[in-house]
């Protein structure tokens, strides 16, 4: 049966991809790429003849037919991201549903990943994560969705642009309080830097020095005292929520 390998490349460090990764690129039919550029970079580098076809969020729902009709004759295809795990705030998941409801096999040949090496170097609690993707630009709606996490223990892991990290820093700050933060910036490149401390001193200091290159922050989880005050209901919420159900029989 044909499949479609969903590879992991690394996300800086050429030295940290996979053997079966390399192994995988060198012998599928045909390799899909986020950015051909990039993805060639890395295939010149480890002289794998592959001539990748791009596969990025405008064109992903068009490349759908061609990939089944491959996998359909035989072929075997590869999909990889501009760096790391794909799919991971990355196009290909209506790619991969398209093809697992088609009866194909779907592969992953597992690697880097900025959100578990962030998550590994911040210092905070690991056995409940949740990953955000890049929270909206919008204000408002960005504000919304840190709400949510109000009271809620597990660690979070977002991306975000250096130019509005600082801001995104003073919104957790303002929405969740001043939480312990990591900053992991140009993981596994020449110029990596980690910066932990609480939200509100990192905004300040990233406010004066704006970074650069990519950006993963790490943001920890509410205390077991965050968590009960965020569920405890107020004198006046008692008697709304008594004065409905007695409205309701």
């Amino acid at each position: 049966m044909a499949t479609l390998y969903i590879v992991a490349t690394p996300i800086g460090n050429l030295e940290d991809v996979t053997f079966r990764s390399l192994r995988v690129l060198r012998e599928v039919d045909w390799v899909l790429a986020e950015d051909t550029r990039r993805t060639r970079v890395l295939l010149d580098h480890f002289e794998i003849p592959q001539k990748p076809t791009s596969l990025h969020a405008h064109n992903e729902a068009g490349r759908i037919g061609a990939v089944l009709a491959a996998l359909e004759e035989g072929k075997d295809v590869a999909l990889v991201s501009d760096a790391g795990t794909p799919l991971v705030s990355d196009p290909g998941e209506r790619l991969v549903a398209a093809v697992a409801e088609a009866g194909h096999r779907v592969e992953a040949v597992p690697g880097a990943s900025a959100l578990l090496s962030a998550l590994t170097v911040a210092g905070f609690r690991t056995e409940r994560v949740l990953f955000l993707g890049f929270l909206p630009r919008k204000v408002g709606a960005r504000r919304k969705l840190l709400e949510s996490q109000i009271g809620r223990p597990e660690t979070v892991v977002l991306f975000e642009s250096p130019h509005r990290v600082a801001k995104t820093l003073c919104d957790v700050v303002d929405v969740l309080g001043d939480r312990g933060a990591c900053l992991a910036r140009e993981l596994t490149k020449r110029h990596e830097e980690v910066l932990r401390g609480p939200a509100s001193e990192l905004a300040a200091a990233l406010t004066e020095a704006p970074p650069k290159g990519e950006c993963t922050l790490v943001i920890e989880g509410a205390s077991e005292q965050e968590a009960l005050d965020a569920v405890a209901w107020s004198d006046a919420e008692v008697n709304r929520a008594l004065e409905e159900r007695l409205a309701a029989g």
